[in-house]
């Protein structure tokens, strides 16, 4: 597995991460043994870059998480997310914390879950609004100072937020939603992470596991999976984004490989910068998106798959309406 510089304050990973979020909440039945599995799995391929949140769960996917990495903690580059809080009462309710106090309490939470003495990477999940970006960086900053993080990353955030950010601190990693029919960041975002030498973690590559050619109707997803509230599964935008997913298997055939193995290669091709969490909960996809990490494309190939893809190729909105207002910020 190629290991990587993430960001320029001495943290590596690997060039191919795992996003736990769904061994948890959101995308149907979970199974905490078949997780953890999954995790120590990926960590004898040698994956050691692993993405998880507070808000997830909330708060079980930490715990899970940590246990998992326990015996293997000093293999780990570990990134965990505060700034999404979700009403304990209601958990579908959610708002936006970036105050220094709650950075520090979130911090200390997270790090009590997890299991350790220092989150490698600590992200904003999302700008809150109500606080100035300078002040939530800046409580950031003295949780690097007590060593309990190591990087400062954000989620979700413009340009201009990410350059007014590390102007208080060197940011490590941006991450963002970025793939074949996400490409939204090619028009600001991803070359700003690029000349101020921060991470571009994308996640999402494989589009939710829509670009994986396996989901061919709604009735795939279970009753309470997120995908069925999003927009890009509604209606006639299933079709018209299924008709996309079907050509991109076409030329994945072509290649002597799966969708999912010709969407993350994509991915890992377009910036050397970036690295993409897709999330699993199987052995069986997480063995087979290790497999990208051998494909590589000619200049044709990559010119054929962005003629397919182009960007704004999506049809729908990514995240339900409510939610949009609280990316790019």
């Amino acid at each position: 597995m190629q290991t990587k510089p993430l960001g320029k304050q001495g943290l590596t990973a690997s060039a191919l991460g795992l996003g736990c979020m769904g061994m948890s909440e959101f995308y149907g039945a979970t199974d905490e043994t078949t997780s953890i599995n999954t995790i120590h799995r990926a960590i004898d391929l040698g994956i050691t870059f692993f993405d998880t949140a507070d808000a997830y769960g909330p708060h079980k996917n930490e715990v899970l998480v940590g246990k998992a990495i326990k015996s293997h903690r000093n293999k780990i580059t570990l990134a965990t997310k505060f700034g999404i809080v979700r009403d304990p009462a209601n958990a579908q309710l959610r708002g936006l914390n970036g105050k220094p106090e709650y950075v520090f309490a979130s911090c200390e939470a997270s790090l009590k879950r997890l299991g350790t003495d220092v989150i490698d990477l600590y992200y904003l999940h999302r700008k809150d609004p109500a606080t100035p970006i300078e002040e939530t960086v800046g409580a950031m900053a003295q949780l690097v100072q007590q060593g309990k993080i190591k990087g400062i990353g954000l989620s979700e955030v413009s340009s201009a937020t990410l350059r007014k950010a590390h102007a208080v601190h060197p940011i490590t990693a941006l991450q963002t939603e970025y793939s074949l029919w996400s490409r939204e960041p090619e028009d600001d975002i991803i070359n700003t992470s690029e000349e101020l030498g921060i991470a571009f973690v994308a996640y999402s590559p494989l589009g939710r596991g829509f670009l994986t050619g396996e989901i061919k109707t709604v009735n795939d997803f279970a009753p309470d999976d997120y995908r069925r509230l999003s927009p890009r599964f509604q209606g006639e935008n299933f079709q018209k984004n299924l008709d996309l997913v079907n050509k991109i298997q076409q030329l994945a055939a072509a290649k002597n490989c799966t969708a999912s193995q010709l969407a993350l290669a994509w991915v890992m091709a377009t910036y050397p910068h970036v690295f993409p969490i897709p999330g699993t909960k199987r052995i069986k996809y997480l063995e087979e998106n290790i497999g990208a990490l051998d494909i590589h494309f000619t200049a044709a190939e990559m010119a054929a798959i962005n003629a397919i893809a182009p960007k704004n190729i999506a049809s729908g909105l990514r995240y339900p309406e409510a939610m949009m207002g609280s990316i790019n910020q």
